[in-house]
């Protein structure tokens, strides 16, 4: 594992590798299809096979990977169906964590998430995908986090990674990344006002718009 993972990283091997290669299916590094080759792997790595082993068993389990007989593992990324059932569960959940977050956050969330969108400004005005897809990330943990809420902030935290690619996919249609950023600056209007109705409102135009132009990128909103 030297000169890969972080030695000062306390997670175990086998869930630095069990990770590497999810967000590698994730963020589409490892597309759907391809195989998974425990001895390709354990070198790219530089571990042996056994945490590689594990760690497909695992992805196994939660269907990102998919054992051919005789053949191997192969990759299984998330499908059209996949991504879209992800959207419509963000609407039903993600208006709820902006409503508590606007009843329950302090200045000291706010002050950070306006750093952020004013991050967003610089990076959409530079027209940066990948760097506006982090910043998103971030806005919306701190969202979760403000919300008080551990159940949803780990059930969202958990669908907002799984749209990585997506969403940096997303960032660079045509139009997007202004209207996202609007978005963005309504929500925030919305919880420095400490008004939950309106934070919840927007939130869900937000995921709404975002999930209608992915799946449909003539869609003009």
């Amino acid at each position: 594992m030297e000169g890969f993972f972080d030695l000062k990283d306390k997670q175990s091997l086998s869930a630095k590798v069990y990770q590497h290669i999810r967000n590698g299916i994730i963020e589409g590094r490892y597309k759907t299809g391809d195989f998974l080759v425990e001895t390709k792997l354990a070198e790219e790595l530089g571990v042996s096979r056994t945490p590689i082993r594990e760690a497909l068993k695992q992805l196994e389990m939660e269907e990102l990977a998919v054992s051919i007989p005789n053949r191997g593992v192969v990759a299984q990324g998330f499908s059209p169906q996949d991504i879209d059932d992800i959207f419509t569960i963000r609407l039903l959940l993600e208006g709820q964590v902006a409503y508590w977050a606007a009843e329950r956050i302090d200045q000291a969330g706010l002050d950070r998430l306006s750093e952020i969108v004013d991050m967003m400004e610089m990076y959409t005005r530079r027209n940066n995908p990948a760097q506006l897809a982090n910043l998103d990330s971030e806005f919306h943990d701190c969202i979760y986090s403000a919300s008080k809420s551990r159940v949803l902030k780990h059930v969202l935290t958990t669908l907002h990674q799984a749209l990585k690619s997506t969403r940096r996919s997303l960032l660079t249609l045509p139009d997007r990344t202004g209207k996202s950023l609007s978005e963005h600056k309504l929500i925030l209007e919305a919880l420095e006002e400490h008004l939950p109705e309106e934070a919840k409102k927007h939130m869900e135009n937000h995921v709404r718009h975002a999930g209608h132009k992915y799946l449909d990128p003539a869609t003009d909103e």
